[in-house]
Parts: structure tokens; sequence; C-alpha cells
């Protein structure tokens, strides 16, 4: 990822909090110089590794899993908060459009995980993650076990020790002050949730 000085992020809990919360990602590998993508949510286990552990789950059909041997490195990113940025918000006269946004790129070497019960535990994480009031708070030992562990045959979980990750936040840092403030305040006007997150970022960070 092209990233420069003023726009790479380092913060290791900044890092964390764009993959949580952009945690559906897109994991690259690389098969004789032909890139493979899988797009799929990923779980960030902090605790695990020197740098932390993405865990997640492919579906059995999907050749991607026959990769992940521990020793081909993948990529997987995660793309945060972004927005487009109209030249009409800056003061500046002759500026020209441009797009803000957080992304974050993580490499390591997915590994498949056959143990049933630490299969069981990604899926758990992964459930837990995003099961909420809105959906009902559906819990796996709602399901039959034998069923549920019958289930499992048709998915290939894999966890992903985390060797590097590197973090981009563009949010205007190279603008002038006023320019910067001209957009916040042509997002704030958009009023879309994603835009006023990136507004409030840009504020954070001018």
């Amino acid at each position: 990822m092209y990233v420069p000085k003023h726009f790479a992020e380092a913060d290791s809990e900044i890092l964390a909090e764009v993959i949580r919360s952009a945690s559906f990602a897109s994991l690259i590998t690389s098969k004789d110089g032909i890139p493979l993508g899988t797009h799929l949510p990923l779980y960030l286990d902090a605790d695990s590794g020197e740098h932390g552990t993405l865990l997640g789950h492919v579906a059995r059909a999907n050749d991607h899993w026959k990769l992940f041997d521990g020793g081909t490195t993948a990529l997987a990113i995660f793309t945060g908060i972004n927005a487009y940025i109209g030249p009409n918000w800056y003061r500046s006269e002759n500026t020209v459009p441009t797009w803000n946004y957080m992304a974050v790129h993580v490499y390591g070497k997915p590994r498949i995980v056959e143990d049933p019960e630490k299969v069981l535990t990604i899926l758990e994480r992964l459930t837990t993650t995003y099961e909420n009031d809105a959906t009902g708070n559906w819990t796996m030992d709602k399901m039959d076990r034998n069923i549920l562990l019958g289930m499992l045959k048709g998915i290939v979980a894999f966890d992903m020790p985390i060797e590097r990750a590197e973090g981009k936040v563009k949010m205007g840092q190279n603008k002038k002050t006023d320019d910067t403030a001209g957009a916040i305040d042509g997002l704030r006007r958009s009023d879309t949730p994603m835009q006023i997150a990136v507004a409030d970022e840009m504020q954070r960070r001018s």
C-alpha cells in the first residue's frame, strides 16, 4: 500500500479499531502469480501471537483454503470509513476532488484449523461479534449439536497469525487548515453516518 508519511498510522490500537469496525475484509493470496481473493468477516484475536491473530472460515467448495498451508503469505484488506471530498468545499481555488479514507493491510500465513472444538470457538467468536438485540442475540447452543457438527464439514476454518500490519489514514492532513475546515463543513451538511464519521476523524486530526 502506498502510504505517504503524513498519512501513515502505526498506532496498534487504532489499527485494531479499524480491523474490528471494518471486519468484512478482502483476503488475497497469490497462486502461480495469479491473485485469488475472498470476501469474508475476520475476527481479531488480539491476545494470540505477537501481533494478534485473524480468525475466519470459508466454504469448503472455495478452493482458496487449499493455499492455507501455513507457508503462503496472504493479505487481508480492511477498508474503514471513507468519503468523497468535493473541491467546492475547499476555500482554495484550483483544487480537485479526492477521497478520504482509512485502511489497514494485514499480512500473515493462514493455517487450517481442523479441531472441531477450535472451529466452534472461531464460529462462536464471529457470531457473538455480530449478534445483537436487533438480530435476536442468536447463539450456537440453540442448534442441535450433532447437526451443527455435521455442518462443519461444509466449511474450512483457519487462523492467520499477524506478521505485519500497515495503516493509512488519509484525512486531509496535507491540506491547508481552511480547506480542511471547509471539507468538514461540507461532509456534515451531507448528513449521512459515514460522511459524519469522516468529518469527525478529520476534525480529530486537524
